[in-house]
């Protein structure tokens, strides 16, 4: 049984316990799903998520906007993680997407919502591109004012739900001003003329994702959200509130990766005595144990600093991302170490979190570039 002991902590109220219980029982009723095909996996997913009501979680609520519980998220998040990886890729990717219509859309924008909170739309986030990943403000993609209207051009790469998506937040430079002044955000319907799926992606922990193209797409003026010049702001501002949750399910792989380790040194024996007995063993699972608890820690520091007022959160959150996916790919790497051959025979639990865990140390924020804000987050 996974621990549940941290749900004590003072960073919780009742409604996180509520939810981390009806979670749990929805998981083990539901998870893990079939991976053959991804994006029908994937689909089926959000419209289960959407359905038993967990999405609502995703965005604020259309009829009585407030701000997003990032406990929750995290809760969510990391609970889904620990159960199957691709569960959390399609919640994560539900809020992710809509995050910039949730915290600065219109109310027409924010009709998007009621689909995406119900599972029935999937949402995606199209910021990066081929020569301007970690560099957000180096973008290349185009928006070119024309009357009441906008044309697009340029590329997105990397981009999760990208070929399954019904709705994108899209970045384009709009030139207001050099740099990160002059990007803009827009939502863009994925049946717009002139928006292409260029390349579908495969990575090791197969996720949807696709290389996108925009050849001079138009869209409505009134298809951008906030004002001219505030892409790069909304950006990171969804970065803010969600960098949280991407710790949180690093998070949930590593309490899967130290539940899996005591079970099988528990019952595996070597030398006639069960594997545990061993103090070097002892002394990885202590340290497994450590770096569990000490993640949960700064997530859940983030988490809860963001939903008691504050403004940013920039350097909590990058603390939180950083620590807690670095951590969890050492404490995955021991649990491969501890199952020996099993460790690496494909299929096995241990072996899809090694591969899960990998990306989340360069998406939404490399651990390198995380490195970089807190040194500047401290400096200042």
């Amino acid at each position: 049984m996974p621990d549940r002991a941290f749900l004590d902590w003072p960073f919780f109220e009742d409604r996180h316990r509520d939810l981390a219980e009806r979670l749990e029982s929805w998981c083990s009723a539901n998870l893990p799903v079939d991976h053959a095909n991804v994006d029908e996996a994937c689909r089926g997913l959000v419209a289960k998520l959407g359905r038993d009501g967990f999405l609502a979680h995703t965005t604020v609520d259309p009829a009585s906007p407030g701000p997003l519980d990032v406990r929750s998220l995290c809760l969510i998040r990391e609970t889904l993680a620990r159960h199957d990886g691709l569960a959390d890729f399609a919640f994560a990717m539900q809020g992710l997407g809509t995050g910039a219509i949730s915290l600065f859309g219109t109310d027409d924008q924010r009709r998007w919502l009621k689909r995406t909170r119900a599972g029935e739309a999937i949402s995606a986030f199209a910021l990066s591109e081929p020569r301007s990943g970690s560099d957000v403000a180096n973008m290349e993609t185009t928006a070119t004012r024309e009357g009441d209207a906008y044309l697009i051009s340029g590329e997105k790469t990397w981009i999760s739900n990208g070929g399954i998506a019904d709705l994108y937040t899209l970045f384009a430079r709009t030139g207001e001003g050099p740099g990160a002044k002059g990007i803009s955000c827009f939502l863009v319907p994925a049946d717009t003329p002139g928006l292409r799926i260029a390349e579908r992606l495969e990575t090791i922990a197969p996720h949807p994702l696709a290389r996108l193209s925009f050849e001079e797409m138009r869209l409505p003026a009134s298809a951008m959200i906030g004002k001219p010049g505030e892409g790069f702001r909304i950006a990171m501002s969804v970065l803010d509130v969600f960098r949280s949750t991407v710790g949180a399910a690093a998070l949930g792989f590593a309490r899967r990766a130290l539940d899996e380790t005591l079970s099988r040194v528990g019952t595996r024996e070597l030398f006639g005595a069960p594997l545990f007995d061993l103090q070097m063993v002892q002394g990885h699972v202590a340290d497994m144990a450590l770096a569990v608890d000490a993640a949960a820690l700064l997530v859940y520091r983030a988490a809860w600093t963001k939903d008691s007022g504050a403004a940013r959160v920039t350097r909590e959150a990058a603390m939180a991302k950083l620590f807690a996916t670095d951590s969890a790919q050492e404490v995955i790497d021991k649990a491969v170490q501890l199952h020996g051959g099993d460790g690496v025979r494909k299929g096995h639990i241990v072996e899809s979190l090694y591969r899960e865990i990998r990306a989340l140390r360069i998406y939404e924020g490399a651990s390198d570039v995380q490195k970089i804000v807190i040194a500047r987050q401290v400096a200042q």
